[in-house]
């Protein structure tokens, strides 16, 4: 492959695509390798970003494939290396935003500047803003977006530097947006400031994209870059790179449609609700039923492909375990957070490669640790990213031995992201 400009680690799979539609958007060659490469990726990219199913465990592990992924990346010769986590700052007391932060650190010490980052969850496009240091969700802060009720990464406090101190030993400091609404000049003024301080990492306020414009050119040469995917907008032009529609080109479309959603959100909630509105088929997955079929011998993964196969030529179907936060936390309650978890992300998984088995070519998949079980379970791992959906979702391409001449269209959606209409308007992007 050529010269890599940027090499990004994301915590989760959709967070992987989110950030890469970004970067395509704004002009980059954009690859996205499913965990560490083990083999060549199959075509050039001006970065590439390497997804990681991280943000949920134990921090040792989330340091380990960090540091692998880091290594693999400088290896490669990527010029500024991009952590991206969610743009609701997804983590719990302990990390793993924090710690994985400051292990990139350590690891990149020597690397002149490589002594301080930023640490900004800020993506205006899908109403994720910075003020003072605090996380909004369109007009109300993080701990009362519905967030406080996330099964595994519950979010109680919407300062950001209270959060993340909370989680790392170097000093966090704060970039105000007083100081990102005067540029390049100020902001690395500022940066300087922090540093004679004791700052090792500063959370910027961005409450536009104009705000994201003006911090990009400032991160110019910064060896390490911590963020949402917002930032991704203002960095491809520090490499000389300005948008183009080439740079999301993807093999035309074919074959089946197909939806499996696994997020709780109140997004995707109402993206399953909008989607059975318009009449299109909806088949609900029952966690507690899955937790007993052993016992009462049903199959669910065999139920559940058994009734999609003679809708599928009707047009796209939706399977689903998506709930309310009442009815997540009752599930939980009898089976364990975790195990709950697993044991839902298996038979989806497993129902999404039944699904391109029987010939789904367009496969949206709804949910950040869904997305890892599917692609884990088609064994895909690389992708090229595609054209946007809605703000963070693109559509990507990726060979798999499940669709092994045409390869297989493939969005993977944060639960938070997307408009009510999302499912059917994926489609249509393709069309």
């Amino acid at each position: 492959m050529g010269a890599m400009l940027l090499g990004c680690i994301a915590d989760d799979f959709t967070g992987a695509t989110d950030l890469a539609n970004n970067l395509v958007r704004a002009g980059m060659r954009v690859v996205q390798a499913i965990g560490v490469p083990a083999q060549p990726l199959d075509s050039d990219a001006d970065a590439v970003v390497i997804a990681l199913k991280s943000r949920t465990l134990p921090v040792e592990e989330a340091i380990a494939q960090s540091l692998a992924a880091l290594r693999w990346l400088k290896a490669q010769g990527a010029r500024q290396i991009y952590f991206k986590y969610c743009s609701t700052f997804d983590s719990t007391a302990q990390g793993n935003i924090g710690p994985v932060t400051e292990a990139l650190q350590d690891a990149l010490a020597g690397v002149p500047g490589s002594d301080f980052t930023i640490a900004t969850p800020a993506f205006p496009d899908n109403q994720r803003t910075v003020f003072k240091g605090h996380l909004f969700v369109g007009d109300v802060l993080l701990n009362e977006s519905g967030m406080q009720n996330h099964p595994l990464t519950s979010m109680t406090d919407a300062n950001l530097v209270r959060v993340l101190q909370a989680q790392c030993r170097r000093k966090v400091g704060l970039i105000d947006y007083k100081v990102v609404a005067q540029g390049e000049v100020a902001i690395r003024e500022r940066i300087e400031q922090l540093r004679a301080q004791g700052v090792a990492v500063a959370v910027v306020d961005a409450i536009s994209n104009d705000d994201l414009m003006r911090l990009g050119p400032a991160l110019k040469g910064m060896p390490l870059v911590t963020a949402g995917s917002g930032v991704a907008i203002g960095l491809p032009g520090n490499f000389g790179i300005v948008p183009s529609s080439t740079a999301s080109t993807l093999p035309a479309a074919t074959g089946l449609q197909a939806v499996v959603s696994g997020s709780c959100s109140l997004a995707t909630n109402r993206q399953v609700q909008a989607f059975i509105q318009a009449g299109h088929p909806a088949l609900a997955v029952d966690p507690l039923r899955l937790a007993t079929q052993g016992a009462t011998g049903v199959d669910v993964v065999a139920e559940a492909l058994a009734w999609a196969e003679p809708l599928l030529n009707q047009g796209p179907v939706l399977i689903y375990s998506s709930a309310d936060a009442t009815a997540v936390k009752s599930v939980q309650g009898q089976l364990g957070v975790e195990a709950a978890g697993a044991l839902v992300e298996r038979t989806l998984a497993a129902i999404a490669g039944g699904l391109v088995t029987r010939g789904v070519r367009q496969l949206v998949v709804a949910g950040g640790e869904t997305s890892g079980a599917c692609v884990q379970a088609l064994n895909i791992t690389q992708m090229k990213i595609g054209p946007q959906i809605d703000p963070g979702v693109p559509w990507c391409h990726a060979h798999t031995e499940a669709a092994p001449r045409e390869g297989l269209h493939l969005t993977l959606k944060s639960g938070n992201f997307g408009a009510d209409d999302f499912f059917s308007k994926a489609f249509a992007v393709l069309a």
